[in-house]
């Protein structure tokens, strides 16, 4: 019994020691998370408050990404509150480098759209660079306001 358990034993560190560990995968919350508010008032109607909150959440080995939104809308009238809804969820985005590395992440949301706002809602701006590497990548995604959103990065230069 004694040799069977040696060998089990043996063949279970030789199988731990053939087989890679697999580095898991980290993610990380955004620090720049933003808040937008609207409401729609009436002189004795009911009132309306919109408030829309985004963040990124960022896989920091594969640069992978995740915007994330949540929505809530209150509705009352003079006396009370009569509804609320809420609403969210996260949207996974493209790899930003090609390569698993160790990366850090930022992101920040343009203005909420307003009467200046030519290409409707706006977009968003991504920062993401190599913690092991001097290497850095900017990615800008705007709304063309023709159904598509178009979204460019520029590697940096360092000098």
């Amino acid at each position: 019994m004694n040799l069977v358990i040696k060998i089990c034993l043996g063949a279970a560190l030789s199988f731990v020691t053939l087989v890679p560990l697999a580095q898991a995968d980290d993610f990380e919350l955004s620090h720049n998370q933003r808040i937008a508010c609207s409401r729609g008032l009436s002189a004795g109607k009911l009132n309306t408050a919109t408030c829309k909150s985004y963040a990124y959440i960022f896989n920091t080995k594969t640069s992978e990404y995740f915007r994330c939104q949540v929505s809530l809308a209150l509705t009352r009238d003079n006396k009370e509150v009569i509804n609320v809804q809420t609403d969210g969820g996260c949207t996974k985005k493209p790899r930003i480098f090609e390569s698993d590395s160790h990366y850090s992440f930022d992101a920040t949301e343009t203005e909420a759209p307003n009467t200046n706002s030519f290409f409707g809602p706006g977009g968003y701006a991504i920062w993401a660079s190599d913690n092991t590497a001097q290497k850095a990548r900017g990615c800008i995604t705007i709304s063309s306001g023709l159904g598509s959103d178009i979204s460019k990065c520029v590697d940096m230069t360092f000098q």
